[in-house]
């Protein structure tokens, strides 16, 4: 029987995609569930949902068990085929509040606050440690399990756990399949999505629409980058920054213009707030979604549950197709985050790409992409620069490494000194307390 264990269960809404998914998957109906979380009611209205899906839809042939707090991990782990990760460590409260408000007393805007920027920088560090144990218990219980990642920082994230640790690890994120898409329906072009092919590569939440052909064969870029520039000069939308990348830079990111206003020193400063409005920037965007989440909860989980009647079709997120083409040994292709073993080759070695990657019964093999446009690695370095250094402070638990890589953050670095991006820091990691007992 297969074992599939869901680390981070109280993400209620995407365990149930994800372990929905899988009990829709012949191959898998049949596996063994394990969730784990360490908050008790988030646990079980996970394994309530779950298991009138399991019920409703797969005719309860999947096995559910679950395991609460940091002493049954273990044994959520133990005989694992397959480990899904999808934690926050510290919550929005107080964590992810800390990270918004203390940065803007300096100065310091941000939008999502979850993949760099200080923000970013404090969530990598005080996740990283929870992933080293993970990945102790999992090298003892299940040492060939592969290991999806879905939390975010996702290039830091990933990146530790790939070079720091023994488990076979893949980044896994949504925006590659949203990408194309995204971009027609904000050009409103959206009949042309039939039959297209396209080539995405770079970093996570920054990998770039290389290459995209219609159905006859034809090369689209000429088309959209003067579609995207005349709508950015036309009217106000929601995707005027990666608009802008494409008006400058030639070229169409992965992941939202809400995210990347935050990665580079163009949009959000504070001596030119025009900027905000200017590009149409939602500043304090992750907080605002977070609390409409908390207080609709209740009501989401009733139209979840639907007294009962839940049901579930199989969505396109990655992990269950993943499992499936290895237990099947069934080719699949994916967009995953693996280390750059000559993948990408004007990006260092070290760093965690978001490539091409072929999936069977012998696991994730990436696929070679060769060099990016220039300016495309010139704008990944900047954002791995700021991964790497994060890594190397929560391996090395040296306080110096964490000021370098806020010194190094695009955004914060073109809003604050030398000596305030240390004064923050400090802040930061004070106020953390726990989570950031390393750095004490």
């Amino acid at each position: 029987m297969i074992k599939i264990t869901f680390i981070g269960a109280g993400s209620t809404v995407f365990a149930r995609n994800v372990l929905g998914d899988c009990m829709c998957t012949p191959a898998l109906r049949e596996s063994e569930i394990a969730l784990y979380d360490i908050d008790k009611g988030r646990l079980e209205d996970s394994e309530t949902i779950l298991n009138a899906i399991n019920q409703n839809i797969n005719s309860n042939r999947a096995k559910i068990k679950t395991y609460l707090g940091v002493e049954n991990r273990k044994d959520a782990l133990k005989n694992a085929d397959f480990v899904v990760n999808a934690i926050q460590v510290g919550g929005y409260s107080p964590s992810t509040i800390i990270d918004f408000e203390i940065p803007k007393k300096y100065g310091v805007n941000q939008t999502i606050a979850d993949t760099l920027g200080i923000g970013g920088i404090m969530r990598g560090l005080r996740t990283i440690p929870v992933l080293r144990d993970i990945a102790r218990e999992m090298e003892e219980v299940c040492p060939e399990a592969l290991f999806l990642n879905y939390t975010n920082p996702m290039s830091i994230l990933t990146g530790y756990m790939q070079r720091y640790t023994k488990i076979k690890t893949v980044g896994l994120c949504h925006s590659v399949q949203k990408c194309t898409e995204e971009l027609f329906t904000n050009l409103d072009i959206k009949d042309q999505l039939e039959g297209h092919t396209e080539f995405i590569a770079g970093i996570n939440h920054m990998a770039w629409l290389l290459d995209i052909k219609n159905k006859e064969g034809k090369d689209m870029y000429p088309m959209i980058r003067k579609m995207a520039k005349a709508k950015n000069e036309q009217e106000k939308h929601d995707d005027m920054v990666r608009f802008e990348y494409i008006n400058n830079f030639g070229y169409y990111c992965t992941e939202s213009s809400e995210h990347n206003a935050e990665y580079n020193n163009f949009f959000i400063k504070k001596q030119y707030p025009e900027l905000i409005e200017k590009y149409n920037i939602p500043l304090d965007e992750y907080p605002r979604r977070c609390e409409k989440q908390i207080a609709e909860w209740e009501e989401e989980k009733a139209g979840i549950l639907k007294n009962g009647e839940i049901t579930h079709e199989r969505s396109h997120e990655y992990a269950s197709y993943i499992m499936e083409a290895i237990v099947t040994n069934k080719p699949y292709k994916i967009g995953g985050n693996v280390m750059n073993t000559g993948l990408i080759t004007n990006l260092v070695s070290d760093a965690c790409v978001e490539v091409p990657c072929l999936v069977d019964g012998s696991g994730v093999t990436p696929c070679y992409v060769g060099e990016l446009p220039t300016q495309l690695a010139a704008m990944n370095m900047t954002n791995i620069n700021v991964q790497l250094l994060t890594i190397q402070a929560a391996v090395t638990k040296d306080r110096n490494y964490i000021y370098q890589a806020a010194m190094l953050d695009p955004h914060t670095s073109s809003e604050l000194t030398i000596e305030e991006t240390k004064r923050m820091c400090d802040e930061l990691i004070e106020a953390h307390g726990e989570y950031m007992v390393d750095y004490q």
